[in-house]
């Protein structure tokens, strides 16, 4: 049964309402290439996560998850005009090969988070950026079925509660490195990288 620290696998066909009333499909995991999450651990949208509480392997879903249970109205602000030289590579240039229309690219935000951001139009003097999820005002419907569930096992708990991001290795991070150090590829046990 689907519960917390549970691994689940399923297939699934993710719709949202086309022209004309009509639904579109947008997203598909097949029995080949199934959605993997650990059920509590924030890794899906916790509405979806409650549409898939106490299902049990075999189970099929069909449910629609209204936009303020998704990723919530789209919001004008989130729409921006940047200058363009905010998008310059190395050599001063503008780099077109990164940034060009319907691409998504990580921008900073002031307090130094990462959000993904996708370029909507670009212009001589400026990039025009959405910030909104490209699903926000959507009603997201889910049609699928539970393939697998299984306990998470304690590596993969901790690797889901301390990514690691690539601290550089060894004295790379800064903090704490011991003689395991070297297990999981350079920085398994590291306690400044977790």
């Amino acid at each position: 049964m689907i519960e917390n620290q549970k691994v689940v696998s399923a297939t699934y066909e993710l719709y949202i309402n086309g022209e004309g009333g009509k639904e579109e499909l947008m997203e598909q995991a097949t029995e080949q290439t199934p959605l993997t999450w650990c059920q509590g651990e924030g890794m899906m949208l916790p509405a979806f996560e409650a549409q898939m509480a106490g299902k049990e392997e075999g189970d099929t879903f069909d449910f629609v998850l209204p936009a303020k249970d998704a990723y919530g109205e789209y919001i004008q602000e989130g729409l921006m005009d940047l200058p363009k030289k905010m998008f310059f590579n190395g050599d001063g240039e503008f780099d077109d090969e990164r940034v060009y229309v319907g691409a998504v690219v990580p921008m900073n935000t002031v307090d130094g988070q990462i959000v993904k951001a996708q370029v909507c139009e670009i212009s001589d003097e400026q990039v025009t950026i959405d910030l909104n999820h490209p699903y926000a005002g959507e009603d997201l419907h889910f049609k699928g079925k539970i393939l697998s569930i299984r306990e998470a096992t304690p590596a993969e708990l901790d690797a889901i509660r301390h990514p690691r991001h690539g601290c550089g290795g060894c004295g790379g991070c800064g903090g704490g490195c011991s003689e395991d150090c070297q297990k999981d590829g350079g920085c398994g046990n590291c306690g400044g990288c977790k």
